[in-house]
């Protein structure tokens, strides 16, 4: 796992939105994907990420005195730009799993966009990805020993 490298475990050319996203649009585009982490990008570059807790938090709660018309158009006036987290911790492609293990712990982050030597967005690795690795490792190991 050490040795492993995000370029063999990113998801390339991820999903991204721009910054004048809505935020009912970018969770629809979330919910319909399956995905928690969406790169924002604007002009080719990254400039944010925002992810499916980001949008949650910018939701009311269910004790707001709004009604819900009132709510659903404060909602559709929202853009990702004003939720997102701006200049994103990223990891390059060349660096190890183990490296994005590290970095995701010390910013208490799911997931990092991923860039190459340019800095262009190149994917997302996110702690599924991390895992998916552990539990194939694991069942490696786990072969020699059934045949014993």
């Amino acid at each position: 796992m050490k040795c492993a490298l995000v370029r063999e475990w990113m998801t390339p050319d991820p999903i991204v939105v721009s910054p004048e996203t809505t935020l009912p649009e970018a969770h629809r585009i979330m919910t319909e994907n399956s995905i928690r982490h969406l790169p924002v990008v604007c002009e080719g570059q990254l400039v944010g990420i925002v992810t499916l807790g980001d949008i949650r938090g910018a939701e009311p709660s269910g004790a707001t005195s709004l009604n819900i018309w009132e709510v659903n158009y404060l909602l559709s006036q929202l853009r990702v730009d004003e939720i997102m987290t701006p200049r994103p911790v990223t990891i390059s492609v060349d660096d190890t799993l183990g490296e994005a293990a590290q970095l995701m712990l010390k910013h208490r982050i799911g997931g990092l966009p991923v860039v190459d030597r340019h800095g262009a967005l190149a994917g997302i690795i996110t702690e599924c990805d991390i895992f998916r690795l552990v539990v194939e490792d694991w069942l490696q190991e786990a072969e020699p020993a059934a045949g014993i």
